[in-house]
């Protein structure tokens, strides 16, 4: 046992210091990029000509139905056979981009379908135009809705990110992979890892629990953040 938690605070400012530089920020910019990647897809979903919205409708087919490990080999292993050569970490980013993008996507466009169409009139018999509605009538009660639903998307894509590890980039699991590989003790190390990952989504479910409280306190986001 003392061998145990010896090798696992050993080990632990390692694998601190590879969540911190390239698991977080892989997280939060896969889960930026792809939020904003969803909420166009699902707008040319409910909104665009019918070509547009198919082209869509299809990418997320795509994303949805195969597995996020395939599109990250594809993007990495398999764009150098067309010319097209990405560093671990952009690969990375654009598979999770993408992924979550899709995801995101249907989220969006149910909450958003969800408004009630009187919100819509109420907001253009008051002068609005079409984008007035949606960014200050629509969007702010679609966002309500959509907190748990994204929180939970983004509590995945924090351990989804161990995928990453398949094509290289050294972050938080690669990193007690390397750690395995010299000290030849793979349940310690794993465990140590599972850990941490743990205590991240605890830590974030929490919050999330906290900002979902909030606005069902003060109705919304406008009236939480006043």
């Amino acid at each position: 046992m003392t061998h145990w938690l010896s090798l696992m605070l050993e080990s632990l400012p390692s694998l601190l210091w590879a969540g911190l530089i390239f698991t977080i920020p892989l997280t939060l910019l896969s889960f930026a990029l792809g939020l904003t990647v969803g909420l166009i897809a699902a707008l040319v979903r409910l909104f665009a000509p019918t070509p547009f919205a198919a082209v869509v409708k299809f990418y997320v087919w795509i994303i949805r139905g195969t597995p996020l490990l395939v599109q990250l080999f594809l993007i990495f292993y398999g764009l150098p056979s067309v010319g097209i050569v990405l560093d671990a970490f952009t690969a990375a980013l654009i598979g999770f981009t993408l992924n979550i993008g899709a995801y995101t996507s249907e989220i969006l466009r149910a909450v958003i379908s969800s408004v009630p169409k009187g919100q819509w009139e109420a907001a253009y018999s008051i002068g609005m135009n079409w984008r007035q509605a949606m960014q200050r009538t629509i969007l702010p009660q679609a966002a309500r809705v959509a907190v748990p639903p994204l929180s939970n998307t983004f509590i995945s894509l924090v351990k989804d990110t161990s995928l990453a590890a398949a094509i290289t980039v050294p972050e938080l699991f690669q990193a007690a992979q390397r750690i395995v590989a010299t000290t030849y003790e793979p349940l310690i190390l794993y465990v140590e890892a599972a850990l941490i990952y743990l205590a991240l989504s605890s830590v974030l479910s929490s919050l999330q629990a906290r900002l979902e409280t909030r606005l069902n306190r003060y109705g919304g986001f406008l009236e939480a953040g006043s």
